[in-house]
């Protein structure tokens, strides 16, 4: 028993159009598929899925005003330093207001300690230690 080989004949043959020129006439026009799954079980809706699909090069996405891609940090390296730029003026902003609450702080407990030190002047002088107040009471 013999078998003819014969390899089979390249598609559209005939049409003049390769693989390429195919890919290249998609990306430049685009292509969109767009399909919806839904999941009912009795008219009540379990799961809806909504898938939409745009085949075209970059230009003609841009030109369409899709440009997802610049702005997202995982695809984007100029979208990563945005994004660590901003982080870096976030933290700068919240280190400065950290260090006004501090500040304010301290003003306040000088503010604080410099009322008490008037206290205590105006109750007799400051305050002595028990060794000082020995060595007062001696001398008397």
């Amino acid at each position: 028993m013999t078998t003819a080989s014969r390899l089979p004949e390249p598609y559209g043959q005939g049409g003049g159009a390769n693989l390429a020129d195919i890919l290249e006439r998609v990306l430049d026009k685009g292509i969109v598929i767009a399909g919806d799954i839904r999941i009912n079980l009795l008219d009540i809706e379990l799961l809806t899925i909504k898938l939409r699909l745009i085949v075209c090069s970059v230009d003609k996405a841009k030109e369409m005003g899709i440009d997802w891609w610049e702005d997202d940090p995982d695809l984007s390296s100029r979208a990563h330093g945005k994004e660590l730029t901003r982080e870096n003026a976030e933290l700068r902003a919240q280190v400065a207001e950290l260090e006004q609450l501090e500040q304010g702080r301290t003003e306040q407990g000088r503010t604080e300690q410099g009322r008490t030190e008037r206290g205590k002047v105006e109750q007799g002088g400051p305050r002595r230690g028990k060794a000082e107040q020995g060595k007062t009471e001696e001398s008397s």
